[in-house]
Formats: C-alpha cells, structure tokens, sequence
C-alpha cells in the first residue's frame, strides 16, 4: 500500500493536539484585521485566538479570502516527489473558494506526477464540522485502511456530519448578508438568537430563532440530539466557539448527560470567526442525515 497524508485546511478548527496525534497535514488559510494578513494555524502562533476576538470585540476589521492554487501546488509538491499520495478534504465550496483551487492544484499535479494518486473532497462542511469528517477518516486510516478506501468513506461520511450554530451578534451576519440590517437591530434589542444549519449543499442557513442566549444553545442541542446517530449515545461530539468557553462547558454537560462518549472542544477559528463573531457556538455530530 502507497504511503498517503490526509491534508485539510485550518477552517477544519481541530485542536491542533489532536490534529498532531493524527498526522493530519493542515494547510493554514489567512485572515486579515486591521489590514495586516496573519496565517490561521491550528495552534495559533502568528495570530492567537483569544487576542483575535479582543481585536474583533475592539471594533477591528477582519477579513478573509481563499487560498490561491499556487499555495496549494507549493503545499502539496513535497509529498508527491516523496511518492507520497493525498486526500485532500476541503472546506465547504458554499463558502469559500478554497477546495476549487485544492481541486484546481490537484488537476495540474496529476499530470506532473502521473504514478501519484491525489484526491479532493468537498466536504460541504465548515468549522469543527470538517472537523470531524477529517477526524474520522484519519480513524480510518490509523485502521490500516488505503487512500481509495477513506476516498470513499469520506464521501459517505461527510454528508453525514451534522452543523447547529447560534451566534451573538448579529450584526457579523448582517454584515455577510445572512440576515436583514432590520433583523440584526430588532434582534439585539430583543436578544433574539438564529439557529442555524449548514446544509446538504453545504450553505449556512437561518433554520430558527430563539430568545435568549442559554436557550439558543438549548435549541442547538435539541436540533443535533433529534438528527443524531442513537440521540448522540455513545458518540464523539465536536464543539467549536468563539471565545465562549463557558458557554461551550454549558453545552458540552447536556452531551455527556444525553450519553456522549467523549466531546471534543476547540476555537472556531479567525477564519469562519471573522463571518460568524466573537459568542459563535457550534455543534457537531453525525446522523443519516444532516
């Protein structure tokens, strides 16, 4: 069996332990704020998560953009000349451009390295929801299983990775064109809260609302336990929050109390942050469908 890596992007949020354990190859995307570009690592060493909020919550602009192919061909050229093969799992193509220059990259490599195997997998996933479809498919691997076989289990597995978010503040989503500037206004004075769901196609989507904060996060625990594999019994959840541990703690006591196995807790990255805000809480896990 050809050796391989299982390469993702850091809008996959893992923590970067986990992702080290797995041997997962992570690709840092960029955001900028206060017009300086800064690399998104998993470990946060050129812009720190929680300095990343401070300088959000301060009124900074951030922004982002997808990665160009050339970054991807620089990426991805070490291995193939080491004969290595690649999976690349990639942040949702709803939301960003990113996957079609991985896919855009892959196409030029094959022909410069015929006898190499380079797959793309749009994942239709975002945060620790690519999270987890990379989690899991590296399970598979660490199984023994080869490149084809977790191609393959990762374009079933990936439909099945189920999103509830609920954000903060809603002007971060007016902002993206998410909601109405009369819904972000009327909304904060009524602290209305969206639940929202990242579908089939991969898009973010206003599902429902709730009033209060504690209660959206209830909702979204309610919607991901209803889709659920066995109500979540027995299963690794993801967390992912934008510098909310508390409330992120809140959440994970109603998974372990619904019969999780283990719930995994990370940052939602500069990346996704800079669209969704400081107070994003985000659920994840898997079921027949999303």
């Amino acid at each position: 069996m050809s050796e391989y890596i299982i390469l993702t992007d850091s809008s996959c949020d893992l923590p970067p332990e986990l992702a080290e354990k797995l041997g997962i190859e992570v690709l840092p995307l960029t955001v900028t704020v206060g017009g300086k570009d800064y690399k998104n690592y998993l470990d946060g060493r050129e812009i720190a998560f929680k300095d990343f909020y401070a300088r959000v919550r301060g009124g900074e602009n951030a922004v982002t953009a997808a990665v160009n192919m050339d970054t991807f061909l620089s990426f991805m050229k070490p291995f193939l000349e080491k004969g290595i093969d690649i999976l690349y799992l990639g942040f949702s193509s709803a939301l960003s451009g990113t996957v079609t220059s991985g896919a855009m990259a892959a196409d030029e490599l094959r022909e410069q390295y015929p006898d190499r195997k380079i797959y793309v997998v749009d994942t239709k996933c975002a945060s620790m929801g690519q999270g987890l479809c990379v989690y899991l498919a590296a399970l598979e691997k660490e199984k023994g299983k080869d490149i084809d076989e977790v191609y393959e289990f990762a374009k079933k597995t990936a439909p099945r990775c189920i999103h509830w978010f609920t954000v903060e503040d809603l002007f971060f989503l007016k902002r993206g064109g998410r909601v109405s500037a009369a819904t972000a206004v009327l909304g904060t004075m009524l602290s209305i809260k969206p639940v929202l769901h990242v579908d089939d196609e991969g898009r973010l989507i206003n599902m429902d609302k709730a009033r209060g904060r504690k209660a959206s996060i209830k909702a979204i625990f309610d919607k991901l336990r209803a889709a659920a594999d066995n109500n979540l019994k027995d299963q690794v959840v993801f967390i992912s929050h934008g510098d909310c541990i508390d409330d992120a703690r809140y959440l994970e006591s109603m998974l372990y109390e619904a019969g999780a196995k283990e719930v995994v807790i990370s940052y939602v990255g500069p990346v996704i942050g800079a669209h969704s805000g400081p107070g994003t809480m985000a659920v994840f896990a898997t079921g027949d469908v999303r």
